[in-house]
């Protein structure tokens, strides 16, 4: 299986068996991922240096206007989307193997984790997993300590308050918190 074979089946939500060949494809792709943060992660590295290991690691180029302060991890790296003018703060985790796509002018706040693969339930099954997406719209801000779970769509400029877990879609335009975050209020533009 190669990354687009598995991106494939990443976007109509395959479930994903242990020991599969698509969960061999996610073990050999982790450790790609992990050689290139090792390097972006490791030393000093300027806002080029970090932008070009960052393409390197998605297999796409990112606009300059693209910043991040490292650490920074994933799993997969090669299903991860950005547009143009994101900031990812320092220490966030990204799970992206059931595809992480961010908008335009969004700022991640330090240490978010945003996870795209549940475990089955059943525990006789539990390392089969299940992917599903998450989608950040455009003028987001994701708040420190955030945890953004599997299948979450944030709508354009909505703010996720710091340490909230968002279970489930955000409105546009809504301010969520808490744990599992709840909508706290409107924002007037």
């Amino acid at each position: 299986m190669d990354a687009q074979q598995f991106k494939e089946e990443m976007k109509k939500q395959t479930y994903i068996e242990a020991h599969s060949e698509m969960h061999l494809h996610m073990h050999d792709m982790a450790q790609r991922a992990r050689k290139i943060t090792v390097q972006m992660n490791n030393e000093y590295k300027t806002p080029d240096e970090i932008r070009k290991l960052f393409s390197e690691l998605t297999e796409q180029t990112v606009d300059e206007s693209f910043g991040l302060f490292p650490p920074f991890s994933t799993d997969y790296g090669l299903n991860i989307k950005v547009g143009k003018n994101v900031f990812i703060n320092s220490g966030c985790c990204f799970q992206d193997q059931g595809g992480i796509e961010i908008g335009d002018n969004v700022l991640i706040g330090q240490q978010v984790v945003i996870a795209t693969i549940n475990h089955d339930m059943n525990p006789n099954n539990r390392a089969n997993m299940f992917p599903s997406p998450v989608k950040i719209g455009s003028n987001v801000w994701i708040g420190a300590h955030a945890t953004i779970l599997s299948g979450v769509t944030i709508g354009n400029g909505a703010v996720v308050a710091a340490g909230a877990v968002v279970t489930k879609d955000v409105p546009a335009n809504t301010v969520v918190g808490g744990v599992p975050a709840k909508v706290l209020k409107q924002i007037e533009e």
